[in-house]
């Protein structure tokens, strides 16, 4: 078997959303991308992530949260990417076309976001706790899921550059409002808010693949 790469068109309800899809040889899970402030399937950080989760045989789906118009006031405004909860409503709409609709949808389902799609991950990891096993948050933003913490059930791993003091501190409170023992918050040192600096973003792929690895693995055959 090929690694399957398409590009597809996902229906959500009151979108339809761009994606690509890459499905490695016997892959044992799959994995939704939550993108940040202003990004989008195209993202090089989030790609490079999904390339090394490719590589574990790990079935990646990278989808622009915003459609295309959206994105064309986003960019004026700013104010769509701050959307926790329509950001979320795109993510797990995502995850329910591939359960209903995908040869995926059978395997065990991650969410990873980045940045604002922190808090959107960690708001449909909520809202589908059947359907999620397993969530990693890059320099995330999970205090933007607010009363939705509480609820998460998906063991989450919190990514945070040593130098991003601020998020950092956001990431610690909000591990503090989940329940016991369902997050952890790891720092990668010397890392700043978009992990550029040399070997870090490679940090994040490696913690996300083996957090991935370890909880959709486990996950087969259901809880």
């Amino acid at each position: 078997m090929q690694t399957q790469t398409a590009a597809t068109v996902i229906p959500t309800g009151d979108a339809q959303l761009n994606a690509d899809i890459v499905i490695p040889p016997n892959a044992a899970g799959v994995v939704v991308f939550a993108h940040g402030s202003g990004s989008s399937r195209h993202s090089p950080r989030n790609r490079s992530v999904a390339q090394v989760l490719n590589r574990h045989g790990i079935a990646t789906v990278l989808a622009d949260l915003l459609t295309v118009d959206e994105e064309r006031v986003d960019e004026q405004t700013g104010h769509l990417r701050f959307d926790i909860q329509l950001l979320a409503e795109r993510v797990f709409g995502i995850v329910d076309w591939l359960r209903a609709e995908h040869p995926t949808g059978a395997q065990p389902l991650g969410l990873f976001g980045a940045s604002t799609g922190g808090g959107a991950a960690l708001v449909a990891a909520a809202a589908r706790p059947d359907a999620v096993r397993a969530v990693v948050s890059r320099g995330g933003r999970p205090d933007l899921a607010g009363a939705s913490l509480g609820a998460v059930r998906a063991p989450t791993l919190l990514l945070v550059g040593g130098l991003d003091e601020q998020v950092l501190q956001l990431n610690e409170q909000a591990r503090a409002a989940m329940p016991a023992g369902i997050a952890e918050v790891r720092v990668v040192p010397g890392a700043t808010h978009l992990f550029e600096e040399p070997g870090t973003l490679e940090q994040v792929a490696e913690h996300a693949a083996r957090w991935f690895e370890d909880h959709l693995r486990a996950g087969v055959g259901g809880r």
